[in-house]
């Protein structure tokens, strides 16, 4: 819901009413949508609704004619953009492969984030013009995406799944998101199945040497595989300006900037994450009844600090952490 538009979406249809009067404007038949897979944008500008879009994906002539698809239901990871000011399908976003799971509109209706079914790759687009601007990986192991959400000012990006880790992505300038990636490459630590692969040095160049006497062959070996691996990680890192877009985006993942790690009996309780309007935090609130406030560390990213937790089913409040 915004100031000018409510949704009401069934497992089969989506209506459309006028927040003023609450007539029904308009009716879109979708294919089933048991999990309610949708997202609205809280703009009154660019009120722009998104959802997955049935199979086949529509023609550009039927997008011209602000018709809507009819189902079947849907098998693919496209989403279709709908404009509910003037009651017109405007784009069709080929997101992923697998059927979405998750959608996220940021607060001026300019960035769509999506997710499927794997839940392993999370990407933003422009909205409405569907151009891909970063491409973030979750993990390497399939997740049931619960929640994503923007920050007010659209820098970063929170998404919670079924995993005991709670991602926050930053959003960087889109020059350094050329080509499909952006944000932060660096990936805290700690963050279980969703640590980046590879980090550790094939040679293992970060463990401690026994000091080895100069001008020996031990030691010119480890000199030259030291400059090999070096040569060899700058050429993996030029390569990726001359390989296809596609390739490069498996090569170069971007991972999460922070991450927030839940206790192990929260794992696969569903959550729901939310971006502070005007503090660098993220609220989480469970199925079981518990909230919880994490402060993000803005310079550094890392694991975010507990601030307060309060379960609203016991009435138990509880700081850790620092101050509120």
């Amino acid at each position: 819901m915004n100031r000018k538009r409510l949704v009401v979406v069934l497992e089969s249809e989506i209506y459309i009413y006028d927040i003023s009067t609450m007539k029904l404007l308009h009716t879109i038949e979708t294919g089933p949508n048991p999990n309610a897979v949708c997202a609205l944008s809280s703009s009154s500008e660019h009120s722009y609704l998104a959802y997955p879009s049935p199979a086949p994906s529509p023609s550009s002539a039927s997008l011209s004619s602000g018709v809507p698809p009819a189902p079947p239901a849907p098998t693919t990871g496209d989403v279709l953009i709908f404009d509910t000011l003037n009651l017109t399908a405007v784009n069709v976003i080929q997101a992923h492969k697998a059927p979405i799971a998750a959608l996220a509109l940021n607060s001026t209706g300019t960035m769509l984030a999506t997710a499927s079914d794997k839940g392993t790759v999370v990407r933003v687009f422009s909205v409405p013009d569907a151009k891909k601007l970063w491409q973030f990986r979750r993990g390497t192991t399939t997740a049931h995406i619960f929640s994503m959400n923007f920050n007010l000012a659209s820098t970063l990006l929170a998404v919670s799944s079924d995993t005991s880790t709670i991602h926050i992505y930053r959003l960087a300038n889109k020059d350094s998101a050329a080509g499909g990636g952006g944000g932060s490459a660096s990936s805290a630590s700690g963050a279980g199945d969703e640590s980046p692969p590879g980090s550790v040095s094939t040679f293992g160049d970060d463990a401690p040497s026994p000091p080895i006497a100069a001008g020996s062959p031990q030691s010119a070996a480890n000199s030259l595989r030291r400059r090999s691996y070096h040569i060899g990680k700058s050429i993996l890192g030029n390569a990726g300006t001359y390989l296809p877009k596609g390739v490069t985006e498996i090569w170069e993942p971007q991972r999460d900037f922070a991450h927030i790690k839940l206790r192990s009996g929260q794992a696969g309780v569903r959550t729901v994450v939310a971006m502070s309007s005007t503090l660098p935090q993220v609220m989480v609130i469970s199925a079981d009844g518990v909230f919880q406030a994490y402060n993000i560390d803005l310079e550094n990213g890392g694991e975010c600090a507990l601030m307060k937790e309060f379960n609203l089913l016991s009435n138990e409040d509880t700081v850790s952490g620092g101050a509120e």
